[in-house]
């Protein structure tokens, strides 16, 4: 399983990543800037363009929105400055409901929902380090689609933890627990999923 690259050994904030060149993607996590991928793979552009595209439709004329990568989420530990802040991150797909947390760089604070694709050189940065930054920060539902495996990973935060995930097929329908008639359709997209190893 791959991993992903870090920029060097230091330490850094957002202040910092505000001075980087903007064609080099980068995600802070309590500091550590790790090199983002190069390229999303189809699958992963297919299933995280369909499930934006189906629950910005369904939050339509709601006060909550939806937002597709590349966006900073800037998550702030206690309540530092943006400069001071060491985790940034880019959700795939995420949805804000409060939206004081939006402002002309992104987002501030914990969105309500996030869903992240895994792809092969994202999976251990998604699954274990960026799993308990999201937990960490109060995200409310946090899901993970494997489109290699064609399973979904939901996790529900549970007082300040999420509890074990619910795992089902990418087939038939998944309600979004925290967004009441948000419900995501599997079919169609995992249809048009590549066959075969990607």
């Amino acid at each position: 399983m791959a991993t992903l690259a870090v920029r060097d050994n230091q330490l850094h904030t957002y202040g910092d990543y505000l001075t980087w060149p903007e064609d080099v993607r980068y995600e802070l996590l309590d500091g550590v800037a790790y090199l983002m991928s190069p390229g999303p793979d189809l699958a992963h552009q297919e299933l995280a363009g369909e499930i934006y595209h189906q629950v910005r439709g369904a939050l339509s004329g709601k006060p909550c929105r939806a937002f597709i990568a590349p966006l900073d989420v800037r998550l702030p530990v206690r309540n530092e400055v943006d400069e001071l802040i060491d985790t940034v991150v880019q959700p795939d797909v995420m949805v804000v409901c409060d939206e004081t947390k939006l402002d002309k760089r992104g987002v501030r604070g914990a969105p309500d929902w996030v869903v992240e694709v895994i792809s092969p050189s994202t999976a251990s940065h998604d699954q274990v380090r960026k799993r308990r930054i999201y937990e960490r920060a109060g995200v409310r539902e946090f899901w993970l689609v494997h489109p290699a495996d064609r399973v979904l990973f939901v996790y529900r935060l549970q007082g300040s933890e999420f509890g074990k995930p619910d795992t089902q097929a990418l087939e038939g329908d998944t309600p979004v627990g925290i967004l009441p008639g948000v419900v995501i359709r599997w079919d169609d997209v995992a249809a048009r999923l590549p066959v075969g190893d990607y």
